[in-house]
C-alpha cells in the first residue's frame, strides 16, 4: 500500500465529536419540527448520523479487512456523494433515508463476517445496534419493495 500524505491533518477527536453532535442536533431538531403522514418515517432519518459515524470509525479500524473497507469506503460516499437516489441538496435531511438504507445493508453484511464486538465497539448512537439494524433492514426492504427498480429485478428473476 502507497503511503500517502495528507495536505491537511485530519481533524482532532473533539473537533470530530463536535461534529458529529451538531449534526445529529440539526437533523433531530428538523425531524421534531416535521408533522403529518411522513413524519413516522422521519425517525429512521436520525440514524443517518450514528451510521455516517460507524462507517468512518470503521473504517480506520485495523481489524477490518481491505475488502470489507471497500465496501465501508463505498457507503461513506454515498453519504457525501451530492448525487444519489434522494439528494440531500433538493429534499434536506429526508434525503438521508436513502443513505441510511445504504448503511443498514453494509452494516449487517459487516455484522454477519465480524464479531458484533467489533463492529458495536464504534456505536455511538443511543439506540441498541443489533435491534436497530434489524429493525431498520425490516422497513428497508419493504421501503425498497415498493421502488419502481424492484419490479423490475422482480420481473428479471422470475
Amino acid at each position: 500500500m502507497a503511503n500517502v500524505e495528507l495536505k491537511k491533518p485530519l481533524p482532532s477527536q473533539d473537533e470530530q465529536r463536535d461534529f458529529y453532535q451538531k449534526l445529529r442536533y440539526k437533523v433531530q431538531i428538523w425531524v421534531e419540527g416535521k408533522t403529518g403522514k411522513g413524519s413516522k418515517f422521519l425517525k429512521y432519518v436520525m440514524f443517518a448520523p450514528d451510521f455516517f459515524h460507524l462507517l468512518a470509525k470503521l473504517m480506520l479500524d485495523g481489524r477490518i479487512e481491505a475488502k470489507s473497507k471497500s465496501m465501508i469506503g463505498a457507503g461513506i460516499l454515498y453519504f457525501i456523494s451530492p448525487i444519489d437516489l434522494m439528494p440531500e441538496a433538493l429534499l434536506g435531511p429526508v434525503g438521508f433515508a436513502d443513505d441510511v438504507v445504504v448503511a443498514v445493508y453494509i452494516i449487517n453484511t459487516l455484522l454477519n463476517k465480524y464479531p458484533k464486538e467489533i463492529i458495536m465497539s464504534h456505536w455511538a448512537g443511543d439506540e441498541d445496534l443489533l435491534v436497530v439494524v434489524s429493525r431498520l433492514a425490516d422497513k428497508g426492504n419493504k421501503w425498497a419493495s415498493k421502488l419502481p427498480a424492484s419490479k423490475m429485478v422482480k420481473r428479471y428473476l422470475k
